[in-house]
């Protein structure tokens, strides 16, 4: 661990002796801090259990899978260059080790993300890992992720990619724990976990949007329904419950691809498709960076809040062919290499604006003391075109209207590795937390 270092002028006469005494003693506040702070989470548990995966009737799965291995007393530590390493840009590097859990011996997946269940043939897609250019990204220790998070709660909200994000996250750690259902209501859609060896709740917030809406028209010009959005509203089904949770995970952007009407201040201002004489139509990131702004302005408005909200990015669809519902679909089997895929199009300018809104967000944060973290999961993404469900999301003679997904992953799959991230992310929080200490016992006298 590499030790946070603070510099003094020595005089040569009385008071350099006091001023190396000072300074042997912030030194030693100093490592202490750290010391307590980041380093001494020992995890004194068995290693993983074996998890012995079984043959589905339609579908083939490895003979056994293989749970990530860590020592007994594994330390959160990091890497010296990790403060200045970016995670988010890199290739993805074979991992026949993976994956850590099975379609089989886990609930959590849900039927339309349970690619192996439902026939894929193939199973590379799942064996690969996430290598960043100048440091390496640990393989997801469940121990560590729970301990960080004990005594601690953690909310998705957003869309189903972010539902998926969370049902990948109950796997990883189901081979520590699985957790209990608190849910106060039977929508699948607003669900509370708790682990109760941890002590650590786990939740999810439906919010496509973000913000407050409704569906006035179930059809619309597409038959997916036509949306109004209250760009300027919070969507209190979330925003109040803020204070609950250590940890916010805010993610959307799929959503605003489909016809919408918007409103401000109540009055229409345009929309989305809505093929409407006299309203104007707007591109999806009219709506996209006005609904974020406000998400950011509902976490700001929390007076009690005092945790850390993570933006995660948007995660590009890989449709070839054609559009979601003209025919596309991703048939690919391996991911690309950075220089053999660029990102573009609508992909693109939902990043950016993404990004134009996150740093809007984060420069009044920091004024306010709130801590606004970016999962940037764009670029990583955007090179795994074979780990969508595509067509295996349902029996292939099931009588089912759904089109081929390449827009969710398969469960197991590529966005376990956002679990990866995320454990970065925390312990990059405790780096952080000590180093304030430090500095806020130094400022103090």
């Amino acid at each position: 661990m590499k030790q946070i270092g603070i510099g003094y002028s020595h005089g040569k006469n009385n008071q350099g002796t006091t001023y190396r005494s000072t300074s042997k003693i912030l030194l030693l506040i100093t490592l202490t801090l750290i010391i307590l702070t980041v380093v001494p989470l020992y995890f004194p548990f068995n290693k993983f259990p074996s998890l012995s995966s079984s043959k589905h009737s339609s579908s083939p799965s490895p003979d056994t899978i293989q749970p990530a291995s860590h020592p007994h007393d594994a330390l959160i530590t990091i890497d010296d260059n990790h403060h200045k390493c970016d995670v988010f840009s890199g290739e993805w590097i074979p991992n026949p080790k993976a994956p850590y859990y099975h379609n089989t011996t886990c609930w959590a997946i849900h039927e339309h993300q349970n690619c192996q269940k439902y026939g894929r043939p193939d199973s590379d897609y799942m064996k690969w890992r996430w290598k960043p250019d100048e440091c390496n990204l640990p393989i997801f220790n469940p121990y560590q992720f729970l301990e960080i998070v004990r005594d601690k709660a953690l909310a998705f909200v957003g869309d189903s990619v972010g539902r998926n994000h969370m049902q990948s996250l109950i796997c990883m750690l189901s081979a520590v724990e699985y957790p209990i259902d608190i849910s106060t209501t039977k929508d699948d859609n607003f669900k509370r976990w708790y682990y109760e060896s941890y002590n650590f709740t786990l939740a999810t917030y439906w919010s496509p949007f973000l913000v407050k809406f409704n569906e006035p028209d179930t059809d619309g010009p597409t038959h997916t329904g036509i949306f109004s959005l209250f760009l300027d509203e919070f969507d209190k089904k979330w925003t109040n419950h803020i204070d609950d949770f250590n940890y916010i995970i805010i993610n959307g952007g799929h959503w605003f691809s489909r016809p919408s009407f918007y409103y401000e201040k109540g009055e229409i201002v345009g929309c989305k498709y809505c093929q409407k004489e006299n309203i104007t139509d707007y591109p999806m990131t009219f709506g996209y960076r006005r609904a974020l702004r406000t998400a950011y302005k509902a976490i700001m408005s929390r007076k009690n809040f005092k945790g850390v909200a993570f933006l995660r990015t948007f995660a590009p669809t890989h449709f070839e062919g054609g559009d979601w519902n003209k025919g596309g679909d991703c048939p690919r089997k391996k991911p690309f290499k950075s220089n053999e895929i660029r990102l573009e199009g609508s992909n693109l300018e939902m990043y950016l604006s993404q990004m134009e809104e996150y740093k809007w967000a984060e420069k009044r944060a920091k004024e306010n003391g709130l801590k606004l973290r970016l999962l940037d999961i764009t670029q990583p993404m955007l090179l795994r075109p074979d780990g969508h469900p595509s067509r295996f999301g349902h029996w292939p003679d099931e009588n089912v209207a759904l089109y081929n997904d390449c827009v969710h992953w398969c469960l197991p799959g590529p966005i376990d590795t956002w679990s990866d991230f995320l454990l970065h992310m925390l312990k990059m929080e405790g780096r952080r937390s000590a180093q304030e200490k430090v500095y806020s016992r130094f400022s103090k006298g």
